[in-house]
């Protein structure tokens, strides 16, 4: 286990426990950004959960690998599918997180392959 791979993969988990808990909190300016992109309110726990399960898929991958590859294949899908969705809303302005977390999550499964 390297010390990139921790550190990417803990950076990663706790910026999706971040989000995770955000989509939970209801406030207005959360509940509009999702719903600038076609998401509706009830499906923030549902995103919410897929996301807290990753986060636990990361930090349990630094001692099953094979667990940290598949959860950071799968944020690899989940992200690349929000930037489509911000493209196809025409929010690309709103994108960067999104990216950048896709990013982290590209290098996370590089790191765990």
């Amino acid at each position: 286990m390297t010390i990139a791979r921790i550190a990417v993969a803990v950076l990663l988990a706790a910026l999706l426990v971040y989000s995770a808990r955000a989509k939970l909190s209801g406030k207005p300016e959360v509940v509009e950004a999702y719903a600038r992109v076609g998401v509706d309110q009830r499906r923030l726990p549902l995103l919410a959960a897929v996301l807290f399960a990753a986060a636990g898929g990361l930090v349990a991958g630094l001692w099953w690998t094979p667990l940290g590859l598949a959860a950071a294949l799968g944020l690899v899908v989940y992200f690349a599918l929000a930037l489509v969705a911000h493209a196809i809303h025409h929010d690309l302005g709103h994108a960067g997180p999104p990216a950048v977390i896709l990013g982290l999550s590209a290098a996370c499964a590089v790191l765990f392959a």
